[in-house]
């Protein structure tokens, strides 16, 4: 890193003790935790081969992502390389005049049958007062220099190197470490407190800690947000200035039991498709939908377990889910295990139609997970519930790490359930029947409310704008399918101008459309494509944009005794 600000990494790979004629060397193409091909090979450049002497060993490039170097003449090789870095997230690497931090799988070169082979990583500091923060082991009496077992452990120890704040604590005689780079906001003793909290309760859920050091990065940006999970560690990426208010606060503390969550749920316990990774190509499997949509319900759970927040708190995030659930008209197209199949084609890669074609499988996954934990505690009378399925598949898969399938996944949850389970899953997992989710909170004293009586006639149509007023800058973002907006041809990407010859401003639509009523006709104005275009759109009745999941009027014994089991508080306390 010898000048930080071009955001350059400057590697070299020495391998010693080669007998072929050729050395290939592959670049992965995506990381583990997440599921898109990002050719990362395109921040390659400078590329070089030669002996430790000096001399220039030919090469080319056989794919995107694949060099082949003629190496009949020597035995040791020494393969040089810059990595461009200025992209601040958690899946890719950034260097700059404060830090660099890399993941494995963006920075370095695997030779294809050697990836079992021990590696050694040293890291040449460009400043006296920069540390360096990773999960690998040191190599004894080498300074700044580490050792990763294999290729799958180097990909799965991101380091953090630069100017850092850092806390140690110990839990349940395990070492931890939170290391933060960048400025804000936050109360570093007391996240460190609260961190601790959520480790415990996730440890007293699977029985203890499968590891020796686990290590937090936590990288604090203008508006990043964002996490990645590894076996002995987590890279986080969160507003700098997020930690003041409680709804942000709150929404940090999720993502810290969410990527920590990971360690168990992912990391260990993972499906099939996922017990070797193929860092070439992408690697499907339907399961995706457990790994993070039960994690997302998990995230929501542990931190009002650890008294982090109340169960009030806990229902208004989790009404936040639901209303981005229910306003998302792609719930009907795609099956939750489609949407985890084809991770790699749509959940990275959102356009203006992604709304009506297909569903998070994060989201989804979070409202199934929940429906599947109600289930059982309702058939054991509270005695079991989905702790006992994430208990059950540690047991199976996760300590030794052997891949689970669709089918023991699903053999899991019945076997704690006490019945078949194949009827839920073909309507909720493998189709797109609507979830009848206030039917599952019923009997846990809730229900949904709705702000349809609040609501203007429904037109179909999302906006973006700068809200000043003038019409200027305001931009139709999503036109939901089948609505009366599509229908009279609006589209995404259109300027919207005026509504019946008025101008509009992204911020006053709503209460314009106050004025009309369902079956009134209103007259549209945008640019479509710089060309001036007039339509009559047939407004309909209103539709919710808004869902709380509140406490039923005058609750049962009953309900009430499987709330405080469920969420362990009063139900008369969160009205």
């Amino acid at each position: 890193m010898s000048k930080p600000e071009s955001h350059l990494f400057e590697i070299r790979l020495q391998v010693s003790q080669w007998q072929a004629k050729h050395l290939d060397l592959t670049f992965p193409v995506w990381t583990p935790g997440s599921y898109l091909v990002r050719e990362y090979a395109r921040n390659v450049q400078d590329f070089a081969a030669q002996t430790p002497e000096g001399t220039t060993l030919a090469w080319r490039k056989v794919s995107k992502h694949q060099w082949q170097i003629e190496t009949d003449t020597t035995e040791e090789i020494v393969v040089s390389y810059r990595l461009f870095a200025n992209e601040l997230t958690v899946r890719t690497n950034h260097l700059d005049g404060t830090h660099g931090y890399f993941n494995g799988a963006a920075t370095f070169f695997f030779i294809p049958g050697f990836e079992d082979r021990p590696i050694e990583v040293a890291i040449a500091l460009p400043h006296s007062d920069w540390q360096i923060a990773t999960t690998l082991s040191p190599v004894p009496e080498v300074e700044n220099t580490f050792v990763a077992e294999d290729f799958d452990t180097l990909v799965d120890s991101p380091f953090e190197i630069g100017i850092q704040e850092r806390r140690e604590f110990e839990i349940f005689g395990k070492s931890h470490e939170l290391v933060v780079w960048g400025r804000g906001n936050l109360d570093l003793d007391r996240l460190v407190e609260e961190i601790d909290r959520i480790v415990r309760v996730e440890a007293q859920l699977f029985g203890g800690l499968p590891y020796d050091r686990y290590l937090f990065i936590l990288h604090l940006s203008g508006s990043g947000f964002g996490g990645l999970e590894h076996k002995n560690s987590c890279s986080l990426n969160y507003p700098r200035l997020g930690f003041q208010k409680a709804d942000s606060y709150n929404r940090f503390l999720q993502l810290v039991a969410h990527e920590f969550f990971h360690l168990w749920n992912v990391k260990r316990i993972r499906p099939k498709a996922l017990e070797r990774f193929d860092y070439t190509a992408e690697n499907y499997t339907p399961s995706l939908w457990f790994c993070e949509g039960v994690t997302s319900y998990y995230d929501m759970l542990l931190p009002l377990w650890a008294n982090l927040y109340d169960a009030k708190s806990f229902l208004k995030i989790f009404s936040k889910d639901v209303t981005r659930f229910f306003t998302t008209p792609g719930r009907f197209v795609q099956p939750l295990s489609e949407s985890s199949w084809d991770a790699w084609i749509k959940l990275y890669r959102r356009d203006a139609n992604s709304d009506n074609s297909q569903i998070s499988y994060y989201l989804k996954g979070e409202l199934v997970s929940l429906m599947l934990d109600l289930t059982i505690r309702q058939k054991s009378d509270n005695t079991r519930s989905i702790d006992d399925v994430m208990k059950q598949v540690w047991q199976q898969f996760g300590k030794d790490e052997i891949g689970y399938t669709p089918e023991q996944l699903q053999e899991a949850f019945e076997l704690v359930a006490g019945c078949q389970l194949d009827n839920f899953f073909d309507r909720y997992i493998h189709g797109t029947e609507e979830l009848p989710l206030a039917e599952f909170l019923e009997p846990f004293g809730l229900s949904l409310k709705t702000d349809t009586d609040k609501q203007p006639p429904f037109w179909g149509v999302r906006v973006s704008g700068n809200g000043n007023g003038n019409g200027n800058g305001t931009t139709i973002q999503f036109v939901e399918i089948d609505s009366p907006a599509q229908q009279a041809g609006l589209d995404a990407g259109d300027e919207l101008l005026a509504i019946d010859g008025f101008r509009v401003s992204s911020d006053a639509i709503a209460d314009r459309l106050k004025d009309y009523k369902p079956g009134d006709t209103i007259s549209v104005s945008v640019f479509h494509q710089d060309e001036l275009k007039t339509v009559s759109v047939t407004l309909a009745k209103p539709q919710p944009s808004n869902y709380r999941v509140v406490p039923v009027k005058n609750p049962t014994l009953t309900q009430a005794k499987n709330f405080q089991a469920w969420l362990g508080a009063d139900i008369t306390t969160v009205s």
